[in-house]
């Protein structure tokens, strides 16, 4: 059985970006790209509603591109469990009220039993100064909080 994926909305607008001048970004966009090229199969990858509404954002073009490149996924629900501990993740937790759709990604992929959760938000979500906080609170809430990361983390081999 393949582990399971969130695949959070940085993922696909990397993927479908025109490539960037910022070096950074245009590096982090070639890593995306190789990561799905050669890992992507790997894993049952899901999403959520939360990614599908970030994804229609922007040009129109571009947008649908992403959402072409979702459609293959399921999409977990957006229970009240998962509301309560997007809350949490707010009000005990180190995600700022700002940043309420990054706590609602962490908490969908937490509630559902998710394995990984893959972004390239690294303010809010994959961000080593926070993980030990956010896996704290996913306990008090009787969750396993998913290994959040990076695809340049899950290149495997």
């Amino acid at each position: 059985m393949k582990p399971s994926l969130y695949l959070e909305t940085t993922i696909p607008s990397y993927l479908v970006a025109r490539p960037s001048r910022d070096l950074i970004v245009a590096s982090h966009q070639q890593l995306t790209r190789e990561w799905w090229n050669k890992r992507q199969r790997d894993f049952d990858i899901c999403i959520s509603q939360l990614v599908l509404d970030e994804a229609t954002a922007g040009d129109a073009k571009t947008a649908q591109r992403r959402l072409e490149l979702l459609k293959p996924f399921p999409l977990l629900a957006l229970t009240d469990e998962v509301l309560l501990l997007a809350r949490a993740l707010i009000e005990h937790g180190p995600i700022p009220p700002k940043a309420a759709r990054d706590a609602a990604h962490i908490a969908v992929a937490a509630v559902h039993g998710v394995h990984f959760l893959v972004t390239w938000n690294c303010a809010h979500i994959a961000n080593a100064e926070i993980i030990e906080k956010l896996e704290a609170v996913c306990r008090l809430h009787a969750v396993q909080c998913p290994v959040i990361c990076t695809p340049e983390e899950l290149m495997g081999e």
